[in-house]
């Protein structure tokens, strides 16, 4: 996917606390943003459900897997390549299999996780999308990991016209939302973030604190100590227990961004960025 500093969009809110007087909705909305920015990093980056249009490419009927290289098809070109043995034989460009199926699987990969696929057009024209509530079965699914599969006895375009506006001839287009869906535990972690960034941040206010648990105690010095809250938000914690709660749970190993393989002979779809 291409780079992403932020979600894609403030997350929703439950407030369960009042807004201090001199806060306006502008203020709530802009405090809003600011906490759903800083849970979506803290959480790992990977919360959506994000929008995006990408045009995907093959790299070749190679794009399959090396069964397919030693089932000798009798059609079509030969491409030489090196089997495991080191031994250098002949595959065919034409006749290419899937791993899982009996017959040509047509499917193209989604970087993920894709949460639902809205529009597919191919030269202008949409496919009918899978409806499970009305019972529409569509013309595509899409199987784990991220796998764009036809189901309506076609194939996807094995090339394109890139310099071609979406849409339009000779085109293949998928928009889909990708990531996570917020759920409740997440809707208010991000409420009680919120809250206190009004509190802290309201006319009048001492500023944003975090909640610094007292930890040691002398009764008759009189001493007290302190937890340091930079040791929290080095660990990613903020010391609010709703925020931390979410984090632990999502986030147990405090990750910075999802895992992903990277391949030098594969072919990520194109997302137009501009304009």
């Amino acid at each position: 996917m291409a780079l992403q500093i932020g979600p894609c969009a403030p997350w929703p809110t439950e407030l369960c606390c009042e807004v201090p007087d001199g806060v306006g909705e502008e203020a709530v909305e802009r405090w809003t943003a600011v906490a759903s920015q800083i849970l979506w990093a803290l959480s790992g980056r990977r919360w959506g459900p994000c929008p995006v249009t990408v045009r995907p490419c093959r790299r070749s009927c190679l794009d399959d897997v090396m069964v397919s290289f030693q089932t000798r098809s009798t059609v079509g070109p030969w491409i030489p390549y090196i089997g495991v043995d080191g031994a250098w034989r002949n595959a065919s460009v034409c006749g290419c299999k899937s791993d899982c199926s009996c017959s040509e699987l047509c499917e193209v990969y989604l970087p993920g996780p894709v949460y639902d696929v809205t529009a597919v057009n191919i030269d202008g024209v949409d496919l009918v999308v899978p409806d499970p509530d009305s019972g529409v079965i569509g013309d595509f699914r899409v199987d784990a990991p991220g796998r764009l599969v036809r189901t309506d006895g076609e194939c996807w375009p094995s090339c394109q016209d890139m310099a071609a506006p979406p849409g339009t001839d000779g085109t293949f287009t998928v928009t889909y939302r990708w990531g996570l869906a917020l759920d409740e535990a997440a809707v208010a972690a991000v409420s009680e973030l919120v809250c206190h960034f009004l509190r802290g941040c309201a006319p009048g206010s001492c500023g944003c604190k975090v909640n610094r648990n007292l930890t040691k105690v002398t009764r008759q010095g009189m001493e007290m100590e302190m937890l340091d809250p930079t040791l929290l938000y080095a660990e990613g914690r903020t010391g609010l227990p709703l925020v931390d709660l979410w984090l632990v749970s999502v986030n147990p190993y405090r990750l910075t961004s999802p895992s992903r393989v990277y391949s030098p002979d594969f072919k990520r779809p194109r997302v137009q960025q501009w304009p």
